[in-house]
């Protein structure tokens, strides 16, 4: 179940994405970051590693894509580790023959939903690139993976119940609210996966033991 929610994560991108960031060497790009939604106090913009040292204003793009992108995926598999687990034997999904832990859940599922996951992911995939993205043949050699100019990450056009604010202070808030959300979203199911692995239990096995 939660693998359902990992190809709805793929098509629902909200519309609620970072503030874009503009074209500039790596010094200003880092000095930018620091009013990036995401970056709040006490912690600030948190980077122990140093990869914005490193990056220039479009790798810290593709960085934010990423993360955006990730966070989604994990906060609809949380959602659907616990639906999943919860209904297992009861739904109406598969004839109800879905079961254990979640992790064990795509095993179990007939093959035509393999297929049904691969188009959906490559369709949003493919339409997240092609907004995105700058088509290979117009790419510097030494700029692969260059993002538009003009593309905001994350904002795909899907925002079907008109949740994105028109104030831009309010759109930050929300931007930030969701990049925190899925920051412990992604935290949250690996958390998952690594318990189920340990003992082979559910993670509502475990919140009922």
């Amino acid at each position: 179940m939660k693998f359902t929610a990992t190809l709805i994560a793929a098509l629902a991108g909200s519309a609620a994405a970072f503030a874009p960031i503009q074209q500039s060497t790596s010094g200003s790009a880092l000095k930018a970051t620091a009013e990036l939604p995401g970056a709040i106090a006490p912690v600030g913009f948190f980077d122990p590693l140093g990869f914005a040292e490193k990056a220039d204003a479009n790798t810290l793009k593709r960085y934010r894509e990423a993360e955006l992108t990730h966070g989604r995926v994990s906060m609809l598999a949380v959602i659907g580790f616990l639906v999943g687990e919860k209904v297992e034997g009861s739904s109406f999904l598969f004839d109800s023959q879905i079961s254990g832990p979640g992790i064990t859940h795509l095993s179990q599922v007939p093959a035509i939903f393999w297929v049904l996951l691969t188009v959906g992911i490559g369709a949003a995939e493919t339409r997240r690139a092609e907004m995105g993205f700058v088509e290979p043949q117009a790419v510097p050699v030494d700029q692969a993976g260059l993002m538009r100019e003009n593309y905001t990450p994350g904002d795909i056009g899907f925002d079907p119940l008109g949740l994105k604010p028109e104030d831009p202070e309010e759109l930050a808030i929300m931007q930030t609210k969701e990049l925190q959300n899925g920051r412990l979203a992604m935290l949250a199911a690996a958390g998952f996966i690594a318990q189920e692995l340990v003992d082979g239990k559910g993670i509502i096995e475990h919140f009922t033991a």
